[in-house]
């Protein structure tokens, strides 16, 4: 009896310590990390969340955009987002072409927005995407 308890026991400590590992592994906060650690780009959103904010990483960069909800001419719809960065002392290395790729990836996501790219970015950009694709 004391040896099947004990199995038991085992097969659900196990089970924790997969469940948990499996957690930390898919956790997309880890995974925004880990692409600022390799300087990769990152998107990490909670599209149903629109009071939640987004984050994405760029070149070891993490920049945070706020969404702001508003009307469309059919829906209600993410129409403004503001865009800060973390650490805005160690931009270097960040250039326009950059910046007009980040906003790129945002429009596929919320193709409704307007796009404000808080200080310092905002010195950065010259003209919209809209115009500058054209």
């Amino acid at each position: 009896m004391i040896i099947l308890l004990f199995r038991l026991l085992l097969l659900i400590a196990i089970a924790f310590i997969i469940y948990t590992a499996y957690k930390f592994i898919v956790n997309p906060k880890r995974k925004l990390e880990l692409a600022r650690d390799k300087k990769q780009f990152y998107f990490h959103d909670n599209k149903e969340n629109t009071k939640e904010n987004f984050l994405m990483t760029l070149k070891g960069h993490v920049f945070e955009g706020e969404k702001y909800l508003g009307t469309t001419e059919d829906s209600f719809e993410v129409i403004n987002i503001s865009v800060s960065v973390h650490n805005p002392e160690k931009l270097q290395g960040l250039d326009r072409e950059d910046l007009y790729f980040m906003e790129k990836e945002i429009l596929i996501r919320y193709p409704y927005a307007s796009i404000e790219w808080k200080y310092p970015m905002n010195r950065l950009i010259i003209q919209p995407l809209r115009n500058h694709d054209e």
